[in-house]
């Protein structure tokens, strides 16, 4: 994953793709993916064991994430981006702060998470393949 030059101070037009994914805290995996794909009809495209799986939920996808955090009731927004480190300095300078932490899927992808004024949170990510994920930009 190759930096790039910042954006612009001060425009963040046309550095943020499509939203990727929306994904949902669930405490049981295989009780959430039944209701999803049993009970809505979603198609299941990817899971990676009991910790993450996505649904097919055009235009994006909708995705589950395991933890045992009993008051986790939140979604995460997730925008896709070209440049993850670049993306990041360019919001920084127009005052974003970012977790400490940048995540990442080994082959798969980075990201890193800051919230919105109410204390939601919202990801960037990048993925190590254009190609990979859900809807492409």
């Amino acid at each position: 994953m190759a930096s790039r030059s910042p954006a612009r101070a001060g425009s963040m037009r046309g550095v943020l793709g499509p939203v990727d994914h929306v994904y949902y805290w669930t405490r049981d995996m295989d009780r959430a993916l039944a209701f999803y794909t049993d009970v809505l009809g979603l198609r299941l495209i990817y899971r990676a064991g009991g910790d993450w799986a996505e649904l097919e939920a055009p235009p994006v996808r909708l995705a589950l994430h395991a933890t045992d955090d009993e008051r986790a009731a939140s979604g995460t927004v997730v925008f896709r981006v070209d440049d993850l480190d670049a993306v990041r300095i360019g919001l920084e300078e127009r005052g974003v702060v970012f977790d400490e932490h940048v995540g990442e899927v080994a082959d798969r992808a980075r990201f890193a998470t800051c919230r919105d004024p109410d204390g939601n949170p919202i990801q960037l990510i990048e993925y190590a393949d254009p190609g990979a994920g859900g809807t492409a930009p």
